[in-house]
């Protein structure tokens, strides 16, 4: 019985010593601190994903961002076109320039609360932060550098060896681990700092003319902004949805130049569908829509007063399309515009846990 017994320990000890160990191995030799995420009860419940953040996962994952060792002639970074001022928009540019001097063909899309999108880019044809990273990487008119050759970088890198081996417990780095690292930091770019939240939190109080302007937004016989952002339903202030929002007057879909998402899916029903953007920043995010053609929030409640049209697929939540728009008046574009404006986020924008480290 007494040898059962010391046999039975000498098993857990050894079970308890191995699991240990292997989880140290994963890990690498450092101890991971947990990202955690702030208390936010007026957005969505906070998704699971297979690449929850670390604190120091995420500060990796920062230098790679602004680093522009995976550019091809290590000029360019991912912040070239995404800069914290402009909440990691390329404002004021209707369209960047990538690493060949060649303009891209949709304006460069903010990156913040990206954590709850369930897709990425303007046709939505990344299903994941990681898978997005991949794009611009590789794309001949942004950073225009194929990935075993970035990966061969990091790899020859003694900073970046030390911090994955530390980090992930890998001695060879491989893209999939460089797009892990960096999503971990686009994970923590969370915008919740507007007074708008603070209004939300009890903080502080609507203007007279911003409250009738959030009353204007949420009104489908008003603004009717409800149906595609959420500022009443949840704080992200976008469904993240894909719409047509009757841009142009077209009513052939082959006369379409940008078929939108229609050119990832192949549907029919997708043409000339776009995502859905947050209201958030727009103050930072200028010029607006898929194509930069809005250079102000006035051009912007201009084209969704008066300036929409119906057209081949056109999104039937825009219930004023057959009337060319909601007719706003001049008092109700300025109180609207009033509380867009309290949905900037000027924390978020000089939050310097997100700025460059190379400064």
């Amino acid at each position: 019985m007494g040898r059962w017994i010391l046999n039975l320990c000498l098993f857990l000890f050894l079970f308890i010593f191995s699991a240990s160990f292997s989880s140290k191995s994963e890990k690498g030799n450092s101890e991971i601190t947990p990202f955690v995420y702030p208390d936010l009860p007026f957005f969505p419940k906070i998704p699971h994903c297979n690449n929850e953040p670390s604190i120091e996962g995420a500060e990796l994952g920062r230098y790679l961002f602004y680093d522009p060792i995976l550019s091809s002639d290590s000029t360019f970074s991912c912040s070239s076109c995404h800069r914290q001022e402009a909440a990691f928009s390329d404002a004021p540019k209707a369209f960047s320039k990538g690493i060949n001097n060649e303009l891209m063909v949709r304006n460069t899309m903010p990156l913040f609360n990206l954590l709850w999108y369930p897709s990425l880019f303007w046709d939505g044809r990344a299903k994941s932060i990681e898978t997005q990273i991949f794009v611009p990487v590789r794309a001949h008119n942004e950073m225009n550098l194929n990935w075993s050759e970035a990966e061969n970088r990091i790899n020859k890198s003694p900073f970046y060896k030390k911090k994955f081996s530390e980090i992930f417990g890998l001695s060879w780095v491989d893209s999939l681990t460089i797009a892990k690292a960096i999503g971990q930091f686009e994970r923590t770019l969370l915008s919740y700092n507007s007074k708008y939240d603070r209004v939300l939190n009890g903080e502080l109080f609507f203007t007279a003319d911003e409250f009738k302007g959030f009353v204007l937004v949420n009104d489908q016989t008003k603004g009717d902004c409800l149906h595609c952002h959420t500022t009443d339903g949840n704080a992200l202030a976008t469904t993240g949805e894909f719409s047509n929002n009757g841009l142009d007057s077209i009513f052939a879909a082959e006369n379409y130049k940008d078929k939108g998402r229609a050119n990832f899916t192949k549907k029919e029903s997708d043409i000339a569908k776009f995502k859905i953007p947050s209201l958030r920043n727009l103050s930072f995010t200028s010029p607006y829509m898929h194509d930069g053609r809005f250079s102000s929030l006035e051009e912007v409640l201009d084209f969704y007063s008066t300036g929409v049209h119906m057209s081949y697929n056109v999104d039937s939540k825009m219930n004023h399309a057959r009337e060319g728009g909601v007719h706003l008046t001049a008092e109700e574009k300025r109180m609207i515009i009033s509380f867009l404006i309290t949905l900037n986020d000027s924390v978020f924008v000089s939050n310097p846990a997100f700025a460059s480290p190379f400064k």
